[in-house]
């Protein structure tokens, strides 16, 4: 089980090294250690969980941010959903009420022009600090990738998904979030900047 012993922290090498790509069929090791980036996932969004092994949440995991250099991300974002009194309710978050994917040696392969970036500024578990600014990202973007057992699908992804796909595939590349904030004005506004 992987917890937050597990998780890199920025300063850490591999955090600025470009991934390996990864040769399919995935060695059983491969394949346990991809299926357990999205356990934990699921385990840091399950409050007793989360409580019981101290699990920071996230919504998205990179295998170097467990110190592995390899082309492998695991996402796992539910979706909430309003009830007749407007409150926000979570579902069942290992439903279809989620966007959860293993994406094995992911590829943009377009973006848009139009950019957007989180009001609130991101976070990554392998920092532990909070670093506020504006992280513009493609609002639009298509990807290409591999699941666990080698088929490849295409997804066009739009805002929130959009944004935290990039932020894993950053890390595959050696980047880090805040490499993209405006050094001499964290909160810098261009036109084409959405805000979520």
């Amino acid at each position: 089980m992987i917890t937050m012993d597990h998780i890199i922290k920025e300063g850490h090498p591999t955090l600025r090294e470009k991934a390996k790509k990864v040769e399919f069929p995935l060695t059983s090791d491969t394949k346990e250690m991809a299926e357990e980036m999205l356990t934990f996932l699921k385990n840091s969004q399950n409050p007793e969980i989360a409580e019981k092994y101290k699990l920071r949440a996230g919504v998205g995991l990179a295998a170097p941010q467990i110190n592995k250099n390899l082309q492998i991300i695991a996402v796992h974002i539910p979706y909430l959903f309003e009830d007749e009194d407007n409150e926000e309710i979570n579902h069942d978050i290992d439903t279809l009420d989620s966007f959860t994917h293993i994406m094995i040696n992911p590829r943009i392969l377009s973006e848009s022009v139009q950019q957007i970036a989180l009001s609130s500024g991101e976070g990554c578990l392998s920092v532990d600090r909070t670093v506020e600014g504006y992280v513009p990202r493609a609002k639009k973007i298509k990807l290409r990738f591999q699941d666990i057992e080698g088929q490849t699908h295409q997804l066009t992804l739009h805002d929130y998904e959009a944004i935290v796909v990039q932020h894993e595939i950053d890390h595959l590349n050696g980047i880090m979030f805040y490499d993209r904030i405006h050094t001499e004005d964290p909160f810098h506004q261009p036109k084409q900047l959405e805000l979520l």
